[in-house]
């Protein structure tokens, strides 16, 4: 029997055997999986995003604070305040706990159907402490740390954002 160009042979049969195929449906579902915690992971920052902004401002309110007032601030964690009569956060005469205006349903900021947010969340800690000269023990007069630290909640887990500066006697 002769055979023309081009024809295949009955006997032959070409294609994927099965276990071609499910390695391919392994490897597929491998990267499929991937992708879906990939995708979830994104998820979870994207909902993260909006609390760390507010500490990292707030962070940066604290900071402002010390360098404008180089006063005596509250010790520990306290609740994220409005600034009192000072006009310094974390001082005895901040006013109540802050609040902040989401879009509503419009999706448009400073119509009346906006959101109103309390932070109760959200703590503050400003901790000033001395530094040594250059390998030393000897305290710098001139120099000190600042470290904020905020405290916020995302979902169900706590988080912290920590902002370290410098205040010196010369700036």
């Amino acid at each position: 029997m002769t055979q023309r160009h081009g024809r295949r042979s009955p006997e032959r049969a070409d294609g994927f055997s099965l276990i071609e195929m499910m390695v391919a449906m392994m490897v597929l579902s491998v990267a499929l999986l991937s992708l879906v915690g990939v995708f979830t992971m994104s998820l979870q920052r994207m909902r993260a995003s909006t609390p760390m902004l507010i500490a990292r401002e707030k962070a940066r309110e604290a900071i402002e604070s010390v360098h404008a007032a180089r006063g005596v601030f509250l010790n520990g964690a306290q609740p994220v305040r409005t600034p009192g009569i000072d006009g310094l956060v974390n001082t005895a005469d901040d006013g109540a706990v802050e609040t902040m205006n989401k879009p509503g349903r419009d999706g448009v900021l400073g119509t009346a159907d906006d959101e109103v947010v309390t932070l109760n969340d959200f703590t503050r800690q400003i901790a000033i402490t001395p530094l040594n000269l250059d390998g030393t023990a000897t305290v710098n007069p001139n120099l000190r740390q600042v470290t904020v630290t905020i405290r916020y909640r995302v979902d169900r887990a706590w988080r912290t954002y920590t902002l370290v500066s410098y205040v010196s006697s010369y700036s």
